[in-house]
């Protein structure tokens, strides 16, 4: 909760309106009170005529509209406070994402991550929205209510310091057991959300391997949790409410005798006095119940909180990134001692490597060798956990990022495809206008223009969300001409022909040795086709670069290597 309340507090307008407002909220209940009881008393025990009321009612009317005025601000204000903040933490959480979306996209479902977005930030808008307004107006409107009633009749404030205690301490009893259900509650929507979203993308392997029958148990059973500890948190809030109500009535109903008996028995207190202590006592515990209300709604809002604090605390260091620009020629890149690791599993081991611009650089190994954790790390996708990586002399660190990823094109294994046209997925990587046929030339050259000219509405073919309906090898293909389109200085390629027919192979390598004139191309590879056309290869074994050199020159230094070309061919290397 606290760190919610540093949230709030951090927004000082929202939180100075809503002390002028409680301020002036709790003067205008008293002056509410006060106008009320002089109509009653002028009316029935003095016998005032209308004309002499009618200043009265006119204070009256006054008061009733500044406390309605004053109660629209508090409750805008809150409104625009939440707004502020849920807004914040949205932004944090996506930036959260974008720092590291390697990270961001394998750890996790992605139903939770939609639900902790959505669902999460939204279930902390009754904290900001509720609880801290009313939190303010409980500091503030009560002391001056039971200031006004201490100056009419002590003995009411005493009977309401010795009785007014027990509804916090009722709150925090039953708010420890509402925190618990809350965090259940929680956690079993992050357990639905994810569930149903990944059962829905799986849904055609699912039906496939006959397990969509068993599936539909399992959301049934994830939904009636969360239906089940849904109604547990309303239970609780049921049962604090009662309580409160019946705390307040029992206290409210002893001030009541208490004056009553003074005022009928006794007759040692005026009917003004009596009647505006009796007006103002219910208003004092209407601002404690709803305190407790707004305490209830907090328990939620801190089990959400508390759900995304944790997955900030478990988020990887962001990629840095500096202010300094790049020239547009290809790069020098070097890395000096690097290492990386996925939590205890070590990818790579202190790495040396020098990378000139034009260069041609192959990278093998078998599964599991480090290729593609290098080949991130390398497009800035991943920070070192030890070691430096330069860029024409600077450290990363010190590189503006819209500088290196505006030349940088990066083709992974399976590149994805947004929901959109054809040509839209193919201009996703510029920034600048683009020539119709500028996005041909780039289609051609990935070789998928042949393919879209078949298409009724050509490159305004939409495509599903992950390029549903289209095929593996046309996908990559697409991807591709996104490369061709921005033209970049540095190009990095996860086995780009993976997935490609030979003529399409073909067509690629053509283009890719035009591509090469104008870049630097670092690609990881298998195909001895690929391999031996780079300038040098990189082996790397176990994370460490175990060979570096041409294909001949591994060819006669490298038992790895050869190993691994033999098996490729189907026959021992001669």
């Amino acid at each position: 909760m606290g760190d919610l309340k540093r949230l709030a507090f951090e927004q000082k307008k929202s939180i100075v309106l809503l002390t002028v407002a409680s301020f002036v909220k709790g003067a205008a209940t008293i002056l509410q009170a006060l106008f009320f009881v002089l109509i009653a008393d002028g009316v029935f025990l003095q016998g005032a005529s209308f004309e002499e009321i009618l200043p009265m009612l006119g204070g009256l009317l006054g008061a009733i509209l500044l406390r309605a005025a004053s109660g629209y601000s508090i409750g805008r204000t809150g409104v625009g406070l939440s707004t502020q903040i849920k807004e914040k933490l949205r932004i944090n959480l996506i930036q959260s994402f974008a720092a590291d979306p390697l990270q961001a996209s394998i750890q996790g479902q992605s139903g939770q991550k939609v639900s902790l977005l959505l669902d999460a930030v939204d279930e902390m808008d009754g904290f900001f929205r509720h609880y801290i307004p009313q939190l303010l107006q409980s500091y503030i409107i009560p002391v001056i209510l039971l200031a006004a009633i201490f100056v009419l009749h002590w003995p009411t404030g005493v009977i309401i310091l010795i009785t007014a205690p027990f509804i916090p301490v009722f709150m925090a009893i039953v708010g420890k057991r509402t925190k618990e259900k809350a965090d259940e509650q929680m956690e079993k929507l992050g357990q639905f959300s994810g569930t149903f979203l990944d059962v829905l993308q799986g849904l055609t392997t699912l039906k496939l391997f006959g397990q969509s029958d068993k599936q539909k148990q399992v959301i049934q059973k994830s939904s009636l949790g969360f239906r089940d500890s849904t109604m547990e948190v309303l239970k609780s809030a049921f049962l604090s409410s009662l309580m409160l109500e019946y705390i307040s009535m029992l206290s409210i109903g002893i001030i009541a005798l208490e004056i009553g008996l003074r005022l009928v028995v006794f007759q040692n207190i005026t009917f003004f006095t009596a009647f505006f202590v009796l007006i103002l006592v219910p208003d004092f515990f209407t601002m404690l119940k709803d305190f407790g209300s707004a305490f209830h709604t907090a328990r939620g809002s801190i089990a959400a909180a508390n759900r995304l604090a944790l997955h900030m605390e478990q988020q990887p260091e962001a990629v840095k990134w500096g202010d300094r620009q790049l020239s547009l020629n290809p790069p020098h890149v070097s890395l000096e001692g690097v290492s990386f690791q996925y939590g205890e599993k070590t990818a790579l081991r202190d790495l040396d490597l020098e990378i000139p611009p034009y260069s041609q650089v192959a990278i093998i190994g078998k599964s599991g060798a480090g290729k593609t954790t290098l080949l991130h790390m390398i497009a800035g996708l991943l920070n070192p956990s030890k070691g430096e990586l330069t860029i024409d002399g600077m450290q990363r660190q010190q590189v503006d990022e819209t500088s290196w990823f505006d030349q940088v094109s990066y083709i992974s294994q399976h590149p994805y495809l947004f929901s959109g046209t054809i040509e839209e997925n193919i201009k996703i990587g510029v920034t600048r206008e683009t020539a119709t046929d500028e996005i041909i030339e780039a289609a051609e050259k990935a070789g998928i223009a042949e393919m879209v000219a078949t298409l009724e509405e050509g490159f305004q073919t939409p495509i599903g969300e992950a390029g549903r309906g289209l095929s593996g090898g046309e996908k990559q293909r697409i991807a591709l001409a996104r490369a061709f389109l921005k033209n970049p200085s540095i190009v990095l390629f996860d086995e780009p022909t993976t997935g490609l027919d030979l003529k399409t192979e073909q067509i690629l390598q053509t283009s890719l040795a035009e591509l090469r004139k104008n870049a630097t191309v670092i690609t990881v590879a298998h195909r001895l086709h690929t391999i031996k056309h780079a300038d040098f290869i990189v082996l790397l074994n176990e994370g460490k670069a175990v060979a570096l050199g041409t294909h001949d020159e591994l060819l006669g230094n490298s038992d790895l290597y050869r190993e691994m070309i033999s098996i490729q061919q189907g026959e021992g290397v001669r």
